[in-house]
């Protein structure tokens, strides 16, 4: 395997595919890269774990120049480690560093660099040398991705002469890690949002349940996916990866747990599978946009317009109603001259009664109060569309909200996924040019231009009457600046952070759980949630989805049975494998039964831990 990347992913790949999938990889990265830590991937894994810093630190100690005169190999062919893994330091894939790290004898190349050109670019000089190579592709751009993608194959299909399963293991997937980590990020952040999964025709949907007192169980849905930490435990004491032992007995989260342990898990929250349901025409639209782009009613005046002219047509039906019990007249001529009268176009009410001529006084004064109501009302809609373009500040009286804080890749997909939720968001960046920005124009989300770092910013995004802090910059100081400022300012905010790395971030989640035991506190790495996917494509498996379980990953993936003696022969319900996989569905079908068998030609969805997905391979 072939990982070339310029970021935290590519190392965290690299360490996913070694030490959990044991794979030979090579590791293209640029030179500068030496000097920076890679981020450490399950430290609690068993002993027989090769972990990729150490690799790279063996590696580092024979170091050789290649041809090209821009890269460093370590490790070559001739010199290098026993088991074959390798470090090239280049400013570039190019086509001599792609030859070099082998990709004319690699089984798949993963490009990883956070620039999409730079991976398009790659990826086509790879496929030219080798049309037989599994690529894998990380592309923020989803439109040119597909399109990139269908290029890629067609190429191969050519290359390899119709041989159609050539063609399939030579196969292009264009993944982001954006997309991948969004979801779980925007249900972290929401109480009581569910973690969805969408793909092979399927909507997956995931909920945490906690039960209702000590002594019962969690409802189990249609099957237990986690069984969550005891509380009062630390969730992070054996490590993030979830994949080896698990480590505190009892108190530790587990995975996929078998029925009798969920049954003697009385007391513990669990994340299960709420339902299964078809995906079609389940994508939700964005809020704040009718059909065809066109702004709702409500999105043209405030709340306090709004009740304004409600209170106003509540006094004119009020009016018309008095007016028709006292002269006695139909409901309908009443309410016709009700309005006359408070148009000031109707005959004074001279010689009639007393009451009538009451309501008409009403009627009149209140047509003088409707008059400013009805010009506020066009001036608002004036505004509102003329400052469709412009971004919005947030209202007075916000509350619930959620303080999306960064407005770049994994933000933007984040405020996506949010307003697909319709969930209220004030977001704050200070990049005037951030990408995300022109995404929340669209949405009509409320923006705080400015430094978090700074005074005053977070209380402008109403901070203290906030429901959650998500805070998602690339830089962890800034994240972890964010959510102390905002702890001191509300002790009971609930807290999701992007931090990086995972020492870092799991001695964080310690503090902020001790100094704020009441409040929820989650820490989260982009790299972390989207590697599973990255790996599983370049060994062939369609990743599906991740979510969070604490400090671990549960992911979803579609498996041909076809070849899996632990498949293939067996019932759904005797494929379980306790703690590693389990089956959930067949491709495209909701009602599969516990006793169907699963045959050669079937494709199930299952779920997996990293290890489990490893052993199904």
């Amino acid at each position: 395997m072939v990982v070339c990347g310029d970021d935290g992913l590519a190392h965290r790949l690299a360490a996913e595919l070694r030490g959990v999938y044991g794979e030979q990889v090579t590791l293209v990265v640029p030179p500068n890269e030496r000097t920076v830590r890679p981020p450490v991937v399950g430290r609690a894994r068993a002993a027989s774990t090769t972990l990729l810093d150490r690799v790279v630190s063996a590696a580092v100690g024979s170091v050789g120049r290649v041809g090209n005169g821009n890269s460093t190999a370590a490790g070559g062919p001739s010199g290098g480690r026993p088991d074959g893994d390798r470090l090239l330091e280049a400013f570039e894939a190019d086509e001599a560093v792609l030859a070099e790290a082998g990709v004319e004898r690699a089984a798949a190349l993963a490009l990883v660099y956070d620039d999409d050109e730079t991976n398009i670019r790659a990826a086509l000089t790879a496929r030219r040398l080798n049309p037989r190579l599994r690529l894998v592709l990380r592309l923020y751009n989803r439109r040119l991705g597909q399109h990139i993608e269908e290029l890629l194959d067609q190429a191969a299909a050519l290359a390899c002469d119709g041989d159609p399963e050539a063609s399939a293991d030579a196969a292009t997937t264009v993944l982001s890690d954006a997309d991948t980590a969004a979801p779980a990020l925007a249900a972290t952040a929401v109480v009581g949002t569910s973690k969805v999964v969408q793909t092979e025709g399927l909507l997956l949907r995931a909920v945490e349940r906690v039960p209702p007192d000590g002594g019962t169980v969690a409802g189990a849905g249609l099957c237990t996916l986690a069984l969550l930490s005891t509380p009062g435990t630390d969730p992070a004491a054996d490590g993030p990866a979830g994949n080896g032992p698990q480590g505190n007995g009892d108190q530790a989260p587990r995975l996929l747990p078998g029925d009798e342990e969920v049954r003697q898990a009385t007391g513990r929250a669990a994340v299960v599978l709420e339902q299964l349901s078809s995906a079609g025409g389940q994508e939700a639209a964005a809020p704040g946009r009718g059909a065809g782009g066109v702004l709702p009613l409500a999105s043209l005046f405030s709340r306090r317009l709004r009740w304004s002219l409600a209170g106003m047509v509540a006094c004119v039906v009020a009016l018309a109603v008095a007016l028709s019990l006292v002269t006695g007249i139909h409901p309908l001529r009443a309410f016709y001259l009700t309005l006359l009268d408070m148009f000031a176009i109707d005959d004074p009410a001279l010689g009639q009664s007393l009451g009538r001529q009451v309501l008409q006084l009403l009627s009149g004064l209140i047509g003088l109060l409707l008059l400013p109501v009805l010009l506020a009302a066009v001036l608002e809609a004036l505004g509102t569309f003329r400052t469709a373009s412009a971004l919005r500040r947030p209202p007075r009286g916000l509350g619930g909200h959620v303080v999306l804080l960064g407005l770049g890749k994994i933000g933007t997909r984040v405020l996506t996924r949010l307003r697909e939720l319709g969930v209220p968001v004030v977001c704050v960046e200070a990049d005037p040019d951030a990408r995300g920005l022109a995404t929340a124009r669209r949405l009509r989300v409320p923006v705080v231009l400015g430094d978090v770092t700074q005074e005053g910013v977070l209380e402008s995004a109403k901070i203290h009457r906030a429901h959650a802090l998500l805070a998602v910059t690339s830089a962890d100081t800034t994240n972890l600046e964010a959510v102390l400022a905002a702890r001191t300012v509300r002790p009971d905010l609930r807290v999701v952070l992007r931090l990086y790395d995972d020492d870092f971030a799991t001695a964080v989640y310690r503090t902020l759980r001790a100094a704020y035991p009441q409040a929820l506190t989650r820490s989260r790495s982009v790299t972390h949630l989207a590697a599973p996917a990255f790996a599983g494509a370049m060994l062939g498996r369609q990743v599906l989805g991740a979510i969070p379980v604490e400090r671990r990953v549960l992911l979803f993936a579609a498996v041909d049975v076809d070849g899996h003696p632990r498949l293939e022969g067996r019932t759904v319900r005797d494929a379980f494998h306790a703690g590693s996989w389990q089956v959930l569905a067949l491709s495209g079908r909701t009602d599969t039964a516990p006793d169907h068998v699963l045959v050669k030609g079937d494709r199930v969805v299952v779920a997996a831990t990293r290890r489990g997905l490893a052993e199904l391979r």
